[in-house]
């Protein structure tokens, strides 16, 4: 995922969602024949099946279609991939269940397998180190090696393996960094016509005619990033148009509808037959953000309905709501997917009916069992899956946190008799305990 656009939010602790709201986000439904895709990303903070069992029927009430599940290194790998497999992987089993459960409630799966950037997950591991675009750096798969391309079919079989009805794999593809400053790339740059976009092409071929040969029926989906700049004949003529499908991304609630657009003609013009656009509903405003705000991501949504209302409709495959959980494998945890529940919902709701009315406000609170919208950390916080997780992260955030600095950073006592370095070496003048102990009995901290 990008974090060019990710825009940090003007509040930590209040998410205005109102009826006022409502009016600025007027538009026209997604067209009926897209599929509405939410992502799981599941690296960091995998969800117990027995939770997703909850969440799934309620994303098919809202509106969705299918899911993008992005495993990373919670799938079980076995065999030379088993390296890959994390602690907290799901067993075969679970991803079974996981996909009953989506057939049940009618939402068609999609798995995704990075193959090319934000491969840190195996490129960290000393078995895989030697495939690294630049030594240093854990990001980027060398397209040069043999091995490589080795891999990453390995990775898409056993993928396949536990998902033989999928209709797409996504291949990822996306934020390819330092492609081009391997010490092979150099040589081949520096002795060649071939250019760093010809590189990726190249690749990008070579792993979509794996799957097309491969997996009968089964279409190829990649990130758009890398293609945005390219030269139109270089990408005509690179034979991947007819293999792939692209998936266009942004997260911003002020995208530029025009420039999508026009994107959207080019990709045409090189021959792409289908497109799938991707929003987000967390994971997009803040490496560390805690509490998702729902007006940047409705502005989001919105503003790829008008996108989608200006191309040709049988062009748009479907759309996609990113819900990322971390920015890369390395970084720490934005919002968890319970707490950003109330604003899927709103999202879903939205892209169905095409505008977020009062209506479609009451139809949000009923599916969750809210009496608001506009404060989410209220005591009564609704009945869905995980509310009690919003509430406890939502007091943490507006009430223990700031009593918290105050405590630490602002009391003389504590700040001169109860620092760091007098909790570490678990020294402290008695007499200031009395001093110090009424203040951190404040009700707010005592949550």
């Amino acid at each position: 995922m990008s974090h060019n656009n990710a825009v940090h939010s003007t509040s930590t602790c209040y998410r205005p969602s109102t009826s006022e709201d409502a009016r600025k986000f007027p538009g026209q439904a997604i067209p009926a024949s897209p599929l509405v895709l939410v992502h799981l990303d599941l690296k960091g903070a995998p969800p117990k099946v027995s939770y997703l069992a909850q969440v799934l029927p309620l994303f098919s009430a809202l509106g969705a279609k299918g899911l993008l599940i992005e495993y990373e290194d919670t799938f079980p790998y076995y065999g030379e991939l088993l390296p890959l497999r994390a602690p907290h992987a799901y067993s075969p089993q679970e991803i079974r269940e996981i996909l009953r459960l989506a057939h049940c409630f009618n939402l068609e799966v999609i798995p995704l397998v990075q193959t090319f950037g934000h491969m840190e997950f195996v490129l960290k591991h000393g078995v895989f180190s030697h495939l690294r675009e630049v030594e240093g750096f854990t990001n980027t798969l060398n397209p040069h090696k043999e091995q490589s391309l080795q891999l990453v079919q390995a990775m898409i079989g056993q993928v396949m393996e536990l998902h033989p009805d999928a209709r797409w794999l996504h291949i990822g593809s996306d934020e390819v960094y330092f492609l081009g400053e391997g010490r092979e790339s150099k040589e081949i740059i520096a002795n060649t016509q071939i250019t760093v976009q010809e590189i990726f092409l190249h690749h990008l071929k070579a792993v979509t005619s794996h799957v097309a040969s491969a997996y009968s029926g089964v279409r190829p989906i990649a990130w758009d990033d890398m293609l945005r700049d390219a030269n139109e004949q270089v990408l005509t003529e690179s034979g991947v148009t007819h293999l792939l499908e692209l998936m266009i991304w942004d997260y911003s609630p002020d995208l530029d509808i025009d420039k999508k657009v026009a994107m959207v003609a080019k990709y045409k013009q090189c021959g792409f037959q289908k497109l799938w656009f991707a929003s987000a509903f967390k994971g997009a405003t803040g490496v560390k953000e805690q509490l998702t705000s729902i007006n940047h991501h409705l502005g989001n949504n919105n503003q790829w309905l008008k996108v989608a209302a200006k191309i040709p409709q049988e062009l748009l495959q479907g759309i996609a709501l990113t819900g990322w959980q971390r920015y890369d494998h390395f970084s720490v945890l934005c919002e968890l997917l319970p707490v950003a529940i109330p604003c899927v919902a709103v999202c879903l709701q939205f892209l169905k009916h095409g505008e977020y009315s009062d209506q479609v406000i009451e139809q949000v609170k009923s599916f969750l069992g809210m009496t608001e919208l506009e404060n989410l950390g209220s005591i009564s916080s609704g009945s869905f899956p995980g509310n009690k997780v919003l509430s406890l992260v939502t007091q943490l955030i507006c009430n223990l946190r700031p009593e918290l600095k105050e405590l630490l950073e602002e009391n003389k006592f504590v700040g001169g008799w109860f620092s760091p370095y007098h909790r570490r070496t678990n020294v402290i003048n008695p007499v200031m305990v009395q001093e110090i102990q009424p203040a951190t009995m404040s009700p707010r901290i005592c949550i």
